[in-house]
């Protein structure tokens, strides 16, 4: 019998891809399953601004006010009048006296502002003030409108005021010595005394 060559055998691998006689298409080669990725290298950033950490804050201690010694006001200077002497004698202190009030009110003084005292009799006005009861009197004194008259035993129940004018026109001996300290602690800023100059001078050398 002849013998019927045999054909060769070609492994798939060799032959190519396979196709398929249903569809014609040809099968997908098998793709590997990826692995792990690996890791990314950290990308360099920038450095940003560094805080300090704050510093721990110590307590204050309570401030406690330590009480000082007690400033005492202090008290006003006394202010000295100014004193005028008006040469006259005792019959015509109280004319001299007048002049000055004349002389003070046409310089600005204002009347209420002016109180005459006198040592011997009393001033017109005032004696005829007088006769209408002392609560009429003093009445015109605390209204202040006007110049107030008032001899030796009354003036030191008047107010002070910014002039005081003396009129030594005669009295007892201490009459003078009597209305001077008194004249001076009502004078505000002035203090015209009329009169003997020698007699009022050694009142004033005495310490008024």
């Amino acid at each position: 019998m002849p013998l019927i060559p045999e054909e060769p055998q070609i492994h798939e691998s060799a032959q190519g891809p396979r196709v398929t006689p249903a569809s014609g298409r040809t099968a997908p080669t098998p793709r590997p399953v990826p692995g792990p990725r690996p890791a990314a290298p950290p990308r360099p950033g920038r450095p940003g601004p560094v805080r300090p950490m704050p510093a721990q804050r110590t307590p204050r201690e309570p401030v406690v006010a330590t009480p000082g010694p007690s400033a005492k006001p202090a008290a006003p200077a006394a202010v000295t009048p100014q004193i005028q002497l008006v040469p006259a004698p005792a019959q015509g202190a109280l004319d001299a006296a007048e002049e000055a009030v004349d002389l003070l009110l046409e310089s600005g003084r204002a009347p209420g502002e002016v109180l005459v005292i006198t040592t011997g009799d009393p001033h017109p006005w005032a004696a005829h003030e007088l006769s209408f009861g002392e609560a009429a009197y003093w009445a015109q004194h605390d209204a202040g409108d006007d110049v107030f008259y008032a001899d030796a035993a009354l003036a030191p129940r008047a107010a002070s005021r910014p002039v005081v004018v003396v009129a030594v026109n005669g009295g007892s001996g201490d009459a003078a010595a009597t209305a001077l300290p008194v004249a001076l602690g009502r004078a505000g800023a002035l203090l015209i005394v009329c009169g003997n100059p020698q007699q009022i001078n050694s009142v004033l050398a005495a310490g008024v």
